[in-house]
C-alpha cells in the first residue's frame, strides 16, 4: 500500500506522519508537495499537522486552494482513504470534504498533551482495530480544535455514526465533545488528536498505530486477493 503525504507551506507534523508510515507500519509512503497536481499511483492520502500557510484567514482556508487538492478531492471522491489530522481535519473542513468548522479553543489557550479518547465507531476503515467504546491515548496540539456544527448537521453525524472518536472529558469546548468525524461514505476521516505521534510506547502510547493498521488491513482486503 503506498501513502501520500501532502506537504503544505507551514506544515509541521509531515515528517511524523511519514515515518509512522514508514517505520511504524512498514508501508511505502511519499511526500507530495502542495503544489503538485497529481496522486496517480497513491492508495491513501494523509493531510498532516501544522500552520499551513501560517494560519492566515483561519486555519486551512488558504491551503484548501492549493493546487493538489483538487486531487485530494478527487481521491476521496474515488473513495480512497482521506486522513486529515488536526490543521489537516481543519482542511477537509474547509475543502467541504467535511462538515462544520473550527473555532478557537474555550480559554484562548494552545492546548498540547496527552488526551484519553473513546472509540465512538469501529467499524469504519479507520477504527475497525478498536473495540467500541474502548478508551485511548493520543496527544492533542492545537489553538483552533473547538469542533462546530448547526443543529441538524450534529444530529446527522450523530445519527448517521459518522462521530468516530470523542474526547472523554472537554478539553477545547467541541460540540459533544467530538475530537473526529468521518464523510458519510465512510472513506474521509478529520481528526484533531495526532495518531501518527502514538505509534510507540517510546513516544508515551502506541494507541495510535491501531488506526494505521485499520487502513492497511481494509485496504488490503479489498484489494489483494489470494489464490
Amino acid at each position: 500500500m503506498k501513502f501520500a503525504v501532502i506537504v503544505f507551506p507551514g506544515s509541521n507534523c509531515d515528517s511524523d506522519m511519514y515515518f509512522a508510515i514508514r517505520d511504524a507500519l512498514g508501508e511505502e509512503v511519499e511526500y507530495v508537495r502542495h503544489d503538485e497536481t497529481s496522486l496517480e499511483g497513491f492508495d491513501a492520502i494523509l493531510l498532516p499537522g501544522g500552520f499551513s500557510y501560517g494560519d492566515y484567514l483561519r486555519s486551512g482556508a488558504i491551503a484548501r486552494f492549493a493546487p493538489i487538492m483538487n486531487e485530494v478531492i478527487a481521491a476521496a471522491e474515488q473513495g480512497k482513504p482521506v486522513l486529515g489530522v488536526c490543521n489537516g481535519f481543519q482542511i477537509l473542513l474547509e475543502a467541504g470534504l467535511l462538515e462544520g468548522a473550527m473555532k478557537r479553543n474555550e480559554g484562548l489557550k494552545f492546548i498540547c498533551r496527552p488526551v484519553t479518547l473513546q472509540v465512538e465507531n469501529p467499524k469504519t476503515i479507520f477504527s475497525s482495530g478498536y473495540e467500541a467504546g474502548e478508551q485511548i491515548t493520543i496527544p492533542v496540539a492545537h489553538g483552533e480544535g473547538n469542533y462546530e456544527c448547526d443543529e441538524e448537521t450534529l444530529a446527522k453525524l450523530e445519527a448517521n455514526n459518522q462521530v468516530v472518536f470523542r474526547y472523554v472529558d472537554s478539553i477545547n469546548g467541541s460540540r459533544n465533545q467530538i475530537a473526529g468525524i468521518m464523510n458519510e461514505k465512510g472513506n474521509v476521516l478529520g481528526m484533531m488528536p495526532h495518531p501518527e505521534r502514538a505509534v510507540e510506547e517510546l513516544l508515551g502510547s502506541n494507541d495510535g498505530i491501531k488506526l494505521f493498521q485499520s487502513i492497511l488491513k481494509n485496504w488490503r482486503e479489498s484489494h489483494v486477493t489470494t489464490t
